[in-house]
């Protein structure tokens, strides 16, 4: 048997798992089924302050995804931590491996965010959609087919107010360099199905909204995507009136592709002797353009609209400096933005309310929170004064995210793995 773990020092409580047994025969604290239909048995870990994810699956399976799963976080992908892969159990026990991932912290199964149980969460099942898309996109770009895109493949977290998709089930899935237009429709078909049939099951157990149609929610997914390929990578054709039009139009293409979170490495500006029309054709690097902006300023690792809204806020503090006289750099009103705003609020919440959600999406909703007070009383509010309205109202409410376990119901009894 050959136990192989990735950043041992960060997960030294991996070792001490009882491997040699069979996963379906482990009595643990803290261990839990993850619901849903799978092709193998899956169980959650806590370990200390530490969850997994433990799959039972044939050596080459395990393998393979281990690696495939490596290479995606090595290219910046969203997807969960890989830790380690059991081989070679059988002498006188199980015949398959395992494979240990880090379960994600603060994610939600796409069950609760549409069956809408115990979380102060608005709907989201078209932002849902989004993040499923953008995910697959994401994946396209960079020359991977998923071969099984689904809901329950995925797992989902909050970026304030909307959702962040990350996969977590890549058994299916093939790399290369770059996917033709029939391998990227055919991993959008299969997304399509899938997404039908899980919204159909959810739907047949009495949990799904009542807003959404399956079929309709799933035909939607074809367009979603084509818009969100076009915008990335066609080609805008037109004739300019000089070359300031040329550069409006480049600006504009640039600030759309931010807006939507990515960046684009080159552009080609084409243009003929014979046609005073101009190509600009964008080559889109990979996604994360204001959470990398935010880190190389602070430090701080958030969801994209997170960043996106903590950077507005610096800007805001920014001005505020300016008008007190103080003219600072960027990237100092950064670093001063987070030592005398964003971690001083952080450090006032209460430690068992804090672990609720991540910082970010709390530092967002206290954005959104003071908004609504200074609409509501007529007059701007600092974000020490709206903190204590937010912690009664808004986080007390809140369940904890941070390991979100869904529960057997009557609706939804124990389904076995497939043998």
């Amino acid at each position: 048997m050959r136990l192989h773990i990735a950043r041992p020092t960060q997960h030294p409580d991996v070792a001490e798992l009882p491997v040699e047994k069979r996963l379906a025969d482990w009595d643990l604290p803290g261990i839990h089924r993850v619901l849903g239909v799978h092709r193998h048995e899956v169980k959650l870990l806590e370990l200390g302050e530490v969850s997994y994810v433990v799959k039972e699956l044939p050596d080459e399976l395990a393998e393979r995804e281990y690696r495939l799963l490596r290479q995606l976080a090595d290219d910046g992908l969203p997807t969960v931590e890989v830790v380690a892969t059991v081989t070679g159990r059988t002498d006188d026990g199980p015949a398959d491996g395992l494979l240990i991932t880090r379960h994600l912290d603060y994610s939600l199964p796409y069950r609760s965010l549409l069956s809408g149980r115990g979380l102060t969460i608005p709907f989201l099942g078209d932002r849902m959609l989004d993040a499923l898309v953008g995910l697959l996109v994401r994946l396209h770009l960079a020359g991977f087919f998923w071969g099984d895109c689904s809901l329950s493949n995925a797992l989902f977290r909050r970026d304030a107010g909307t959702l962040s998709a990350y996969v977590i089930d890549v058994e299916t899935g093939e790399r290369h360099d770059h996917l033709t237009d029939g391998q990227r429709a055919l991993d959008l078909m299969i997304a399509t199905e899938n997404v039908a049939g899980g919204l159909l099951d959810l739907q047949e157990a009495g949990r799904l909204t009542a807003e959404i149609d399956p079929f309709t929610v799933a035909n939607t997914i074809e367009s979603r995507y084509a818009d969100l390929w076009t915008e990335l990578t066609g080609s805008e054709q037109f004739d300019p009136s000089g070359p300031a039009d040329t550069h409006l139009r480049l600006k504009r293409r640039l600030d759309r592709l931010h807006h939507l979170g990515f960046d684009a490495e080159e552009i080609d500006v084409l243009t003929t002797d014979r046609d005073r029309s101009i190509r600009i054709v964008p080559r889109v690097v990979e996604h994360g353009f204001h959470s990398e902006r935010l880190k190389g300023l602070t430090g701080l690792v958030t969801g994209e609209n997170q960043a996106r809204r903590m950077l507005a806020d610096i800007r805001e503090y920014t001005a505020d400096l300016q008008t007190q006289g103080t003219s600072v750099p960027e990237n100092v009103a950064a670093v001063r933005w987070l030592d005398r705003r964003f971690e001083p609020i952080i450090a006032a919440i209460p430690g068992h309310l804090l672990v609720r959600l991540e910082a970010a999406e709390i530092f967002h909703q206290l954005l959104e929170h003071r908004w609504y007070l200074a609409e509501r009383q007529g007059h701007d509010i600092s974000l020490e004064e709206a903190l204590p309205s937010y912690l009664d109202e808004i986080l007390v409410t809140s369940p904890d995210e941070r390991l979100q376990l869904d529960e057997p119901t009557a609706e939804i009894p124990r389904i076995d793995p497939i043998p």
